[in-house]
């Protein structure tokens, strides 16, 4: 694999289950992408053409059949805490308080109270949960609950950050507000992400490229450059937008064909 400076890199990908036996099953197959630095890059495509399977390699999950990747120029086995992954289910711990569910992670990395506390403070009042610190989980909203749970990915300071539909749960007012909040969230920070949608709308919103997977078995068929500036990506003024219509309708005729 050749060395760059990609916070994440992808070569020849590909997963496949049962292998030599009638139950044989290729997920996906060659697949190669680099992750550019500060990006967001989102990942469609059919149902069943291995997107989770996808994201569970990158995360290093799930080891591929053939392939790699790299984190920072390093093999993703080998680069622990360098990956933060995001689920669709927010996992938080019901007996734990918010502050104490964001501090988990660095909690396990074995940093003083203290510190751990200040940094989970600074993202709990950057996500406007200020005066929510004693809650649980419990209490609170799907949403609320979703903001804590990228706040606990966020604590540990990962190069790059898995999103794997986070807000599919959730009502459209608030997967609206939270695709706003975490895409700000993630320039603030500098950070570079992967988004795996079913939702093109979503994709187009808060993606710079979005990534175009096949039927299974999934392969790469096309790489959509997003030309939106960041500060134009209000997702509901969006939807009135030429270029989201665009962009939606040709993604749309990608996943078709």
């Amino acid at each position: 694999m050749v060395t760059t400076n990609a916070p994440l890199r992808t070569e020849n990908l590909s997963v496949v289950f049962n292998p030599d036996t009638e139950t044989e099953v290729t997920a996906f197959r060659d697949i190669s992408f680099e992750l550019k630095s500060e990006e967001i890059l989102a990942i469609v495509g059919p149902s069943g053409c291995g997107k989770s399977t996808l994201f569970n390699v990158i995360a290093g999950l799930q080891p591929a059949t053939t392939g790699q990747v790299e984190v920072k120029n390093r093999q993703v086995a080998d680069a622990t805490g360098h990956v933060g992954y995001m689920l669709q289910k927010d996992m938080l711990l019901p007996w734990r308080t918010v502050i104490d569910n964001v501090c988990l992670g660095l909690e396990v990395q074995g940093l003083a109270k203290s510190v751990r506390r200040a940094r989970a403070q600074e993202l709990i009042s950057a996500f406007g949960l200020a005066g929510f610190e004693q809650a649980k989980p419990g209490t609170l909203s799907g949403g609320m609950r979703q903001r804590v749970a990228f706040m606990r990915t966020l604590a540990l300071d990962p190069d790059v950050i898995l999103l794997d539909e986070p807000f599919s749960a959730l009502d459209f007012q608030t997967r609206t507000l939270l695709q706003l909040e975490v895409m700000k969230i993630i320039s603030e920070q500098k950070k570079s992400a992967v988004l795996v949608t079913h939702d093109i709308g979503e994709a187009v919103t808060m993606a710079d490229r979005v990534l175009v997977l096949s039927r299974r078995p999934g392969t790469i068929k096309n790489l959509v450059e997003i030309d939106l500036s960041r500060e134009d990506r209000d997702p509901v003024k969006l939807r009135k937008n030429d270029k989201f219509q665009y962009y939606f309708q040709a993604l749309w005729e990608q996943l078709e064909l």
